[in-house]
């Protein structure tokens, strides 16, 4: 298996649309290598793509578990919880993100979205 070959492949399903067909090839990347944050979290990316949204909240908590300082992980975790209609959960990733990237639009947008469905009191 080239890794790097299936990492790429997996990569231009994912810019295809075809998130499905690329956690597909990213699936056997992420257990022959853990570790590697970029590859886990493409996959945690066409799990939210292809509304796998169980798998991608396992993937995604592995990376904010692993870097708790990734802001992008708790927004995508954030956006993961939300789309499962864990709004109070989602809320606290959001808020997370946010903080850290405060510039960032779409991370206050996806806040501020979340913050109204709960009243905004968590």
């Amino acid at each position: 298996m080239d890794l790097l070959a299936d990492y790429r492949r997996a990569t231009m399903f994912f810019e295809a649309g075809d998130p499905s067909g690329a956690a597909r090839l990213l699936e056997p990347i992420v257990d022959a290598e853990p570790g590697n944050a970029a590859v886990r979290q493409l996959l945690a990316r066409a799990y939210f793509q292809s509304a796998q949204l169980n798998r991608a909240e396992e993937q995604l908590r592995e990376l904010v578990d692993r870097d708790p300082s990734d802001h992008y992980a708790h927004h995508v975790l954030g956006r993961t919880l939300e789309r499962l209609n864990r709004h109070t959960d989602a809320l606290r990733h959001l808020r997370i993100a946010a903080a850290m990237y405060a510039t960032n639009n779409d991370y206050r947008v996806a806040l501020q979205r979340v913050e109204s469905r709960v009243g905004g009191s968590r």
